[in-house]
């Protein structure tokens, strides 16, 4: 296993630098804004050959007893709980609070190995700047700039130095990864926490509690999985903050990044625009695709079907993923999910032979025919599987540019239900055959021929004789 190493510190101190720093990445949400990170956020790190994790937390406010912040705190304190070794940071330019003596005294009794570190000190003597944080109690403070660079592989080396070395390499990017995704209080940490089987991200009833995109690996079954909870997505015109704005990147870059989608809905709220927005983004973007509708328990008989009606109605394209009614808070309806993720990512990775696609074609095309584009129809002769996640299928004739949409979706759903593909977007592409003479020239007329068209032009073809 490769060790832990958890940032901590009150709010703005930088650890979301240290933490891109360290993963060579910008994972985590940056803004002069106290407050952006609250879930735990677990990235890569390496310094030299040793490889380790790196936790981001939220600021610690050890008087918190309720609210978001209560859940943040209770976020940092299970990290810590996890930690192999914690780098406490501190701010030079604020100097020493009595917000960092109570994170130290509750450091000092989790018993875990911690650092001290004095963020933002490039430019400032570093003696002067470490002096009066000798007063906590912590060792020696280690001055360093996350956002400059300066004294962070010295930082690693020495936190490192005392800690096991990993037993075996772990194997990263084998396990599917699926994004949650869904408009702002619908249900997607408690979702994922209920998937997870702990309380793993906060899940806080008010919207928007989730703002950055959350990476969690775990098992189940003997399969791996990577679970991305992300932030909630609102109509464009209700996103006025900078910090949302990032927030809907992220979200957008974990659709793109993921295998599978969930989409969760609220039964409660109904289908919206909204909904039917995000499921487009994710079918164009080709991700395979599973429906949760959540808070199902919370409707009446007359509810459901209502509910049912206008998800026929406002979501008709997404006849090829699987809708699940579901409960994240009570469990219910959850395993069944799970079961449709690893059918839909099958399905999306699912291997095509040439001969079977050239046979269905054959069928499909001998059921209905394509129709005229112009003087000729379009000959369909061979198909061809040219890609997965999502499934390509590429087929090869003449006349391929006058096929109509609503033909190429015939097809779709032909392959599709032959190769029975349930929560994976198909796509056919056409592939015209190229005339081998179309850029080749004539060669010259003889002087001969040359007499013979000027009196074609002038007499016509019959009104001479032999020349």
């Amino acid at each position: 296993m490769k060790p832990t190493v958890v940032l901590i510190g009150r709010p703005n101190v930088g650890k979301s630098t240290l933490f891109n720093r360290l993963t060579r990445t910008r994972a985590a949400i940056v803004a002069d804004m106290p407050g952006l990170t609250r879930d735990r956020h677990y990235g890569h790190g390496r310094v030299g050959d040793r490889p380790y994790l790196v936790v981001d937390t939220g600021g610690l406010e050890p008087a918190a007893d309720a609210g978001i912040l209560a859940e943040m705190a209770r976020q940092t304190r299970q990290a810590v709980d996890e930690a192999d070794a914690v780098v406490f940071l501190v701010d030079a330019r604020d100097g020493l609070t009595p917000h960092d003596r109570l994170i130290a005294d509750e450091l000092r009794r989790s018993g875990r190995p911690v650092t001290l570190v004095v963020n933002k000190a490039e430019g400032l003597p570093k003696a002067i700047v470490a002096a009066e944080f000798h007063e906590l109690g912590l060792g020696e403070p280690w001055p360093i700039s996350a956002a400059h660079g300066e004294g962070v592989r010295e930082l690693m080396e020495l936190v490192l130095a005392p800690l096991p070395l990993e037993s075996a390499p772990a194997e990263e990017g084998t396990a599917p990864k699926i994004a949650v995704v869904g408009r702002p209080n619908a249900g997607k940490s408690t979702l994922v926490n209920s998937l997870l089987g702990a309380e793993r991200v906060i899940a806080f009833d008010q919207p928007g509690t989730t703002r950055d995109s959350i990476h969690i690996d775990f098992e189940h079954a003997g399969r791996p999985y990577t679970l991305i909870d992300t932030a909630g997505l609102r109509r464009r015109g209700k996103v006025f903050e900078a910090v949302e704005k990032f927030s809907v990147i992220k979200t957008l870059q974990a659709i793109e990044e993921a295998n599978v989608a969930v989409l969760v809905l609220d039964a409660k709220e109904g289908v919206s625009e909204q909904d039917a927005h995000i499921a487009d983004f994710i079918v164009e973007a080709g991700r395979a695709l599973v429906v949760a509708v959540n808070k199902w328990d919370a409707l009446d008989a007359f509810g459901r079907e209502h509910f049912k009606q206008a998800a026929a109605r406002t979501l008709k394209f997404l006849d090829f993923a699987r809708f699940h009614h579901i409960s994240a808070l009570a469990g219910t309806g959850v395993p069944a999910l799970l079961r449709s993720i690893d059918e839909a990512y099958a399905s999306a990775h699912a291997k095509l032979p040439t001969p079977q696609l050239t046979r269905i074609l054959a069928a499909a095309v001998a059921a209905q025919a394509p129709p005229k584009g112009t003087m000729f129809r379009p000959k369909l002769r061979y198909a061809h599987q040219g890609g997965s996640n999502p499934p390509l299928i590429v087929i090869h004739g003449n006349a391929l540019d006058q096929i109509s949409d609503s033909y190429r979706r015939y097809l779709e759903r032909t392959f599709r239900d032959a190769f029975k593909l349930r929560g994976t977007p198909l796509k056919v592409q056409f592939k015209g055959g190229h005339n081998p003479f179309a850029t080749k020239k004539a060669p010259p007329l003889t002087p001969r021929q040359e007499r013979k068209a000027r009196r074609e032009r002038r007499y016509g073809r019959k009104t001479f004789g032999r020349s």
